[in-house]
């Protein structure tokens, strides 16, 4: 893919290793989640979804607000798989880290996911998930939520 070329091309100037090989690990088809998020660094530093808020990287954006962007995943797990990040983290780097002022943008963030599984006319269902820390596969440290959908899902999802 291009797109990742192109990204893989960025992330070979990042000083911070421990995240360039979290971003490479994204890159890589034969890396798993599991092995990203076990070599991801929790971290309230700038992160891949800062670079894309800020249009340093391209995505495929299916939805923008004053709040919350949302784009397509560059590795889908679903017909649509869709990231929801807030355009400002404020130490939200995920959901164990909420505090009672993050409340709206959480909100948000699920009320966001509803009118994009609209848009995307998952009529039929759609998926929510958040991953939290290490044993939870999150391997990006800014909140995010995967809207999954155009298939039948599975139980238990993992």
């Amino acid at each position: 893919m291009q797109n990742k070329e192109g990204l893989k091309g960025l992330l070979m100037s990042d000083e911070n290793t421990s995240r360039l090989a979290v971003l490479n690990s994204h890159l890589s088809p034969m890396a798993s989640e599991k092995e990203a998020a076990l070599a991801a660094v929790p971290t309230d530093s700038p992160t891949i979804f800062d670079k894309i808020i800020n249009k340093e990287i391209p995505s495929k954006i299916v939805y923008e607000d004053d709040k919350v962007l949302a784009f397509r995943d560059i590795a889908p797990q679903a017909p649509t798989h869709i990231l929801i990040i807030p355009k400002f983290k404020d130490g939200l780097t995920g959901l164990s880290k909420a505090e009672e002022r993050h409340c709206e943008i959480l909100g948000h963030l699920l009320y966001t996911a509803k009118l994009i599984a609209k848009q995307e006319g998952l009529d039929d269902g759609f998926r929510i998930v958040i991953n939290d820390g290490p044993n939870g596969c999150q391997s990006v440290y800014h909140i995010h939520v995967h809207l999954l959908g155009g298939r039948q899902m599975n139980w238990p999802p993992g």
